[in-house]
């Protein structure tokens, strides 16, 4: 199966990375042998490369490679798209067929594509972070990577996730790398809009915009590639509003699966100013709402597994855990502990903020009922508390509560502690 097919509903943008692996390949050749061909097709460079890999003998597929502008292969691109639609999934998936050796650019059967596809290839290198930003000292390590040739594939490729946890300073010390990248380097940046990296950057990338995928064709990928049933695919992939990857959370993780369910059951049970505390109580505990026990014995084994986790980095460092810290590593070992820290920080608020749009999306279903539209419901396991609601209240109020959900997320952002965001917001919500 092709590396392209989890691409669901991005047609173009397949067609738009299928021909750009391909001119890859065209480019390959030259490199290889510096052989060209007249192509003799109208619009495109008439004198392309042909790839001289030795599983890609067939003629027909000779000529469709010369057929393609060595032109449509970048090495800087910038994939775009709503949050779901897959921009991460796009970059790997060109990185995949960049580095394909089968005899169709993206196989999915080559050992490379294997490779890149799992996260274990050596010359494929996902940037990311568990923190707020992504730093000047890491993306300046990556740059100085990038001009060393790749060791199994054919081409060095860095894919920056979430590219827009780039500072101003951070996305400078990318600039010149982008500008004047090495010959087998591709820089791949992946972010919402286009507007949420520097224009200097944007400019000198080929975007590649996504769209948010049906919610048929999220469902089916869910039942093709994860084995799950028909109707929880269906509800999951409703549920996720087309993001597949919270889609696959919810139909095969029991935590994801469970913060919605405790979510959604906290505001249908919710009735008056104490059911609102005990829910925001309920809703800021994150190990609760994946369905842990929280209490002390629970609470005891989580502090026993924290220290040990402690104890393993210090031997790591070649410390003694019980022993003094020496004086010339106790500012790395803070460090590491404050990093700990703002991981476990940002982890738990992007669970608050998830539950949030859970409530944003319940009472966008009751505003549809309320309203008449003939539109599918995104909550379709809670139709009967949804009608409820919506039969028992009027537009204004559920607009009212919406912008209080908003205001809410906004306030998290803005680092209000978790416990009085979620009161304020189910108050307005009871």
């Amino acid at each position: 199966m092709s590396i392209f097919s989890e691409l669901v509903g991005q047609d173009a943008a397949v067609a738009e990375l299928q021909r750009a692996a391909l001119a890859a390949r065209a480019r390959d050749g030259r490199d290889v042998r510096g052989e060209s061909v007249d192509s003799g097709v109208s619009g495109v460079v008439s004198r392309a490369d042909i790839s001289t890999q030795a599983d890609v003998s067939a003629q027909a597929n000779v000529s469709t490679q010369a057929n393609v502008s060595t032109q449509a292969m970048s090495q800087a691109w910038l994939f775009t798209g709503p949050p779901g639609s897959g921009r991460s999934l796009a970059a790997r998936t060109l990185a995949g067929a960049l580095q394909c050796t089968g005899a169709e650019a993206g196989c999915g059967e080559c050992a490379q594509c294997k490779a890149v596809m799992a996260g274990n290839h050596p010359d494929v290198t996902v940037v990311t972070t568990d923190l707020v930003t992504i730093t000047a000292d890491e993306v300046r390590e990556y740059v100085a990577r990038s001009y060393v040739a790749p060791t199994v594939g054919k081409w060095r490729v860095f894919i920056i996730e979430d590219a827009d946890r780039m500072l101003t300073r951070t996305t400078n010390v990318l600039l010149k790398a982008i500008e004047e990248p090495a010959s087998r380097t591709v820089w791949m940046l992946c972010t919402a809009a286009a507007a949420d990296v520097l224009p200097t950057i944007s400019s000198r990338c080929r975007n590649i915009n996504l769209v948010t995928p049906p919610v048929d064709l999220v469902a089916r990928l869910l039942v093709e590639r994860d084995g799950v049933d028909e109707k929880t695919a269906k509800i999951a992939a409703q549920a996720a509003q087309s993001h597949i990857g919270v889609a696959r959370a919810l139909a095969t993780d029991p935590e994801a699966a469970a913060i919605r369910m405790n979510t959604l059951n906290a505001l249908v049970k919710m009735r008056g100013v104490g059911d609102a505390v005990i829910g925001a109580k309920l809703l800021a505990d994150t190990e609760a709402m994946k369905g842990h026990k929280t209490d002390k014995t629970s609470a005891a084994a989580r502090e026993a597994k924290l220290a040990a986790e402690e104890k393993e980095r210090m031997a790591a460092l070649g410390l003694d855990p019980e022993g003094k810290i020496p004086a010339s590593v106790r500012k790395q070992v803070r460090d590491n502990a404050d990093v700990i820290k703002r991981r476990e920080t940002r982890a738990a608020r992007d669970i608050l903020d998830r539950e949030m749009i859970y409530m944003l999306s319940f009472y966008r279903d009751v505003l549809t009922r309320q309203l008449g539209a003939q539109v599918a419901l995104i909550n379709v396991d809670f139709q009967n508390a949804i009608e409820q609601i919506a039969a028992d209240s009027t537009m204004s109020t559920t607009l009212a509560k919406m912008d209080a959900i908003v205001e809410g997320r906004e306030r998290l952002r803005a680092n209000v502690a978790p416990q009085l965001v979620l009161e304020s917001v189910l108050v307005a919500l009871r």
